[in-house]
């Protein structure tokens, strides 16, 4: 888990996540809202992801200032349970 939020909060191509669908959502004003442990649990998720899943969640108020805040700052809004995983990601890493 600590891994997949630092995978799509951290790892960066050109300063924009590197995971293609993060960065579509995040393009798009969203908010890296929850990993879910076993989410998707179809030979396909188990095989691309070990089963996890990600929620994108949007925040119709807040959409264009999160996407600015992305396209001009290559910030992303995340929430607590991934900004704790990727705090216990860092804390944790040989990386």
């Amino acid at each position: 888990m600590r891994l997949c939020a630092w995978y799509l909060y951290g790892e960066k191509h050109r300063g924009y996540a590197l995971n293609p669908v993060a960065n579509f959502h995040l393009q798009n004003g969203s908010v890296l809202w929850r990993i879910n442990w076993m989410g998707d649990t179809s030979p396909r998720g188990i095989g691309a992801s070990c089963g996890m899943m990600v929620n994108y969640r949007y925040f119709l108020e807040d959409t264009a200032s999160n996407s600015a805040l992305y396209l001009g700052s290559k910030q992303v809004k995340a929430s607590e349970q991934v900004l704790a995983l990727v705090s216990q990601f860092q804390q944790n890493s040989k990386l």
